[in-house]
């Protein structure tokens, strides 16, 4: 029933974007465009919307129904039902002790093979997630800190981080398919083959810019998270965790890879760059900052 409802609640955002997005468009090219001497009635194709819509969101719903499978097949990970170790113990008790003071269900627990301290967290809804934690977290960061990247990770499950984010990827797709079909129609009515080309560069360019507003939310919700953890083991801890992961990165020259499909779970990721608007995570004294701030 409780996966049933988070569908439910993403299904139902969906169609309401839709609506809004048609009679948005309706009203802009019916109305008032007109009303300024631009006339684009009759090339306002309903079933373009209705394709983009199904295409965007159709794709972002996959993808965060099959998040935890996604996530699983991208790395070596272990799932932990019954601890062996200490460390074991230390990640499985702290995420059944958060889950239990949230009242949610307990998210599944993997540990995975990984040299930089990280951890992520993944799932269609806050009632079935995981977390999961990297082998160089447990070996580089020290108990209270481990505890506060957990809950760190327990606040994106809770805030229902995954479910905004697929709701925003999707409306970003739709308006990339629209966009990009509303104008090859108007092209491909004088050249066919041009029509084709331009339709292939829109899609490429506007991609790529509907990353800057996905990419923004994602360092909204680093932030989020942070204070989330502080405020469930303190401050302390979530400082002292970012800045161990930092010194870890600076004495390892350790680069986060641009291509990591996992990199807006994660912890810490690339966040200086030549383009900063892209970055999917803060820079950790900026994190820091707002966090001694609290």
């Amino acid at each position: 029933m409780k996966k049933l409802k988070g569908i439910g609640l993403l299904l139902i955002a969906n169609i309401l974007i839709f609506i809004t997005l048609s009679i948005s468009f309706t009203v802009l090219s019916e109305m008032i465009l007109p009303a300024f001497g631009i006339d684009l009635r009759g090339s306002f194709a309903q079933q373009d919307l209705l394709w983009a819509f199904v295409i965007g969101f159709g794709g972002a719903f996959i993808s965060l129904a099959f998040s935890k499978q996604m996530a699983r097949a991208f790395i070596d990970c272990t799932q932990i039902t019954e601890p062996r170790t200490q460390a074991e113990r230390l990640v499985f008790d702290t995420v059944q002790k958060i889950s239990e003071k949230l009242s949610i269900s307990m998210p599944e627990v993997w540990i995975y093979e990984s040299p930089d301290p990280n951890a992520f967290a993944t799932g269609p809804t806050k009632n079935n997630s995981m977390v999961a934690v990297s082998t160089g977290l447990l070996n580089n960061l020290n108990e209270g800190e481990v505890r506060a990247v957990l809950a760190h990770e327990m606040g994106h499950v809770y805030n229902g981080d995954m479910f905004t984010t697929t709701v925003l990827a999707g409306l970003m797709n739709t308006f990339v398919y629209f966009i990009s079909r509303f104008i090859y129609r108007q092209v491909a009515e004088r050249n066919e083959a041009l029509g084709f080309g331009v339709y292939i560069v829109l899609q490429i360019v506007l991609s790529v810019l509907a990353m800057i507003p996905i990419s923004w939310w994602s360092r909204r919700r680093e932030f989020a998270a942070d204070r989330f953890a502080a405020n469930t083991v303190g401050k302390e801890h979530m400082i002292s965790a970012l800045e161990g992961i930092d010194r870890w990165v600076q004495r390892t020259q350790f680069e986060y890879s641009s291509q990591d499909a996992l990199s807006t779970m994660k912890i810490s990721g690339k966040s200086h760059s030549f383009m900063q608007i892209f970055a999917t995570h803060p820079p950790i004294e900026a994190r820091v900052n707002a966090l001694r701030q609290l």
